[in-house]
Formats: structure tokens, C-alpha cells, sequence
């Protein structure tokens, strides 16, 4: 999801250079929504394999 991320970073900086602000502006918005999303699901997995895993 952090590569999927990156990409849609990656195609906002290119749309914004070549004036599309429309599309730079949609393509950073998903990209800011699964940043969010891998760091929510990163955050559980790491509480969770700290209390439940944990031996």
C-alpha cells in the first residue's frame, strides 16, 4: 500500500509540473488517503504483536 502510495505521489508531482492541478490534486488526495491507511493498519499490527504475540 506504501508503494501505491508513493506512485500516486509520484503522478501528483508530475501532473502539478505540467499544470494539470486537477489531477494533481485528485492524485495527491488518494495518495494522503492511503499513506493514512497503511499508518492506521501499520499502528494495529505493531500493538497487536506487541500484546497478543508476545511470549
Amino acid at each position: 500500500m506504501l508503494k501505491w502510495s508513493f506512485a500516486f505521489f509520484v503522478i501528483a508531482l508530475i501532473a502539478a509540473l505540467f499544470g494539470f492541478t486537477g489531477i494533481a490534486s485528485g492524485a495527491a488526495s488518494i495518495a494522503k488517503t492511503l499513506f493514512f491507511i497503511f499508518i492506521v493498519i501499520w499502528l494495529v499490527l505493531l500493538i497487536l504483536g506487541a500484546t497478543l504475540f508476545k511470549k
